[in-house]
């Protein structure tokens, strides 16, 4: 599996590299130049300053946002006078647009870092409740009959019999999630910030820079792709050994 994920990864880039030499474009750039450019920015430290302002955003954001979606989703698929209740507002908050809430957090609080966290939470908290909703509706109810059967106590059911179950749409969501969020901050910082990769892309669009937008942008995708690979992929291995 990880030749094949090398294979596919070497394939974009070899892909991306002959593009660019035929296209010849200044709007297209090679992987080479792009890599020179990444350096240039590292070495001068403008982008480990921006990238660490946008992860700590996106980290702040997704934690909240968990916490609060997991909590209502769970909540909402085992009792149904609390998702007749919540319903009206989870579907509002499914169909508001994020520039709408963006604009509105920013103008009610101010161009400051709790609006934009606030405006990333509160348009991304709903996508997270109705997965973990269906998950917690789609867990199997004969298991916690033969729990009662047998006496088991409530933490050994929560813990071997709800969660396992619910395990696989957490992690579904966890991905989703990093990756909406992330993509929401970054249209965040270039609204309001005045820090952060979505602000220096503003500025780099403002001058055309197309090497710096791709740098900063392949610089968070790599981050993405580590937390993937270093702390998501591992910890969904592990959860799943109980099958």
């Amino acid at each position: 599996m990880n030749q094949i994920k090398y294979i596919s990864f070497f394939f974009f880039i070899i892909l991306w590299q002959g593009l660019a030499i035929a296209i010849n474009s200044s709007v297209f750039p090679t992987v080479i130049d792009i890599l020179s450019n990444m350096f240039h920015h590292l070495v001068n430290g403008e982008l480990l300053h921006h990238l660490y302002i946008t992860l700590y955003r996106v980290f702040i954001a997704f934690v909240i946002c968990m916490i609060i979606g997991i909590t209502f989703g769970i909540l909402m698929g085992v009792y149904s006078k609390v998702n007749d209740m919540l319903d009206f507002l989870l579907i509002v908050g499914l169909n508001l647009p994020a520039l709408v809430t963006i604009i509105i957090c920013y103008i009610w609080f101010g161009l400051s870092d709790f609006s934009a966290l606030l405006a990333v939470i509160i348009n991304k908290v709903p996508i997270i409740v109705v997965n973990i909703r269906e998950g917690a509706r789609a867990i199997e109810q004969k298991y916690f009959d033969l729990a009662i059967v047998y006496n088991i106590p409530k933490n050994e059911v929560i813990k071997k019999i709800y969660l396992p179950q619910l395990y696989p749409y957490i992690m579904a969501t966890t991905r989703l999630s990093l990756s909406l969020i992330w993509k929401i901050v970054l249209f965040v910082e270039l609204l309001g910030r005045s820090d952060g990769i979505g602000f220096q892309i503003s500025m780099f669009f403002q001058f055309f820079d197309i090497k710096s937008i791709l740098s900063y942008s392949f610089a968070f995708i790599f981050v993405v792709l580590l937390i993937e690979s270093l702390i998501l992929k591992p910890l969904d291995n592990r959860i799943k050994r109980w099958k």
